[in-house]
């Protein structure tokens, strides 16, 4: 069922707001109106998790086997990991006081590089984190209790997506494991705990600055949940698009090649 509320506006897309398993394949007239109200593209993904293997996915996880599921060495990090912090959710407040030098500092460790966060749009995006949608979790230094990471997640009725997960990144290179004991604790909380059908990490990234998606199909056992995926342009955008894909290769800016990928990554 199409509702033109369940869609929102992320860099200049129209994309929808809710579980992805419920979006609804749009027709031609839903995007013209979606697109009335401004944006330059609609992103519809539909068909979520089919069998056929399509050029977009989701990466989700829909069972928890606990450490028995994981292996030696995984394991080994996740109990390192607990030893040198605490995970817990905690306010959003706590994250809006805190947590911007730690995502500044993130960004800046990405080894591809990807459009830098502005503190306004830090705070503009909490703003948007509605306190009864999301859940804010907390990484502290157990000996000190600094807070060293966060992760936000949207949840949903009985699934969630991982958003963003920011880590001072000198605790990334001391043999301590955040990110282990972070997507351990979440998975175990979302996926045992409170009996969600799967969270997610969001669709296939397009810009591919971070390492996480893979590290989460390698190490816990996330999957591609397949699924179609169908793009409608302004028509301006639409022209500009096509003239430019031919070149997409030789194209330098980050963002630019992003939404050419996109185009290529469309059922047809």
């Amino acid at each position: 069922m199409f509702s033109e509320s369940d869609f929102e506006i992320y860099r200049h897309a129209w994309r929808y707001a809710l579980a992805p398993h419920c979006e609804p394949q749009l027709n031609d007239s839903q995007c013209k109106a979606l697109l009335k109200k401004g944006g330059w593209m609609v992103r519809n993904t539909f068909d979520f998790d089919c069998k056929e293997e399509t050029n977009f996915w989701y990466i989700i996880k829909d069972s928890f086997g606990g450490m028995e599921e994981l292996s030696s060495n995984e394991r080994r990090k996740i109990h390192k990991s607990e030893s040198a912090f605490e995970y817990k959710i905690i306010d959003k407040q706590i994250v809006r006081e805190k947590g911007y030098p730690i995502i500044k500092a993130t960004f800046k460790d990405y080894e591809v590089k990807d459009r830098p966060m502005s503190e306004k749009i830090f705070n503009d995006y909490l703003n948007y984190c509605d306190d009864n949608r999301f859940d804010f979790w907390g990484i502290y230094n157990i000996d000190n209790q600094e807070l060293v990471g966060f992760c936000t997640v949207h949840v949903w009725d009985k699934s969630c997506e991982y958003g963003i997960t920011a880590i001072w990144p000198k605790y990334l290179h001391n043999a301590t494991y955040p990110y282990y004991g972070l997507y351990y604790k979440m998975n175990e909380y979302y996926l045992d705990n409170q009996k969600f059908k799967y969270v997610t990490d969001s669709a296939r990234s397009i810009t591919e600055h971070s390492n996480i998606q893979p590290f989460l199909e390698q190490n816990f056992k996330f999957r591609k949940a397949y699924c179609k995926l169908k793009i409608k342009y302004k028509w301006w955008f639409g022209i500009a698009v096509r003239v430019l894909l031919p070149f997409r290769k030789l194209i330098w800016n980050r963002n630019v090649r992003a939404v050419l990928n996109m185009h290529e990554y469309q059922s047809h």
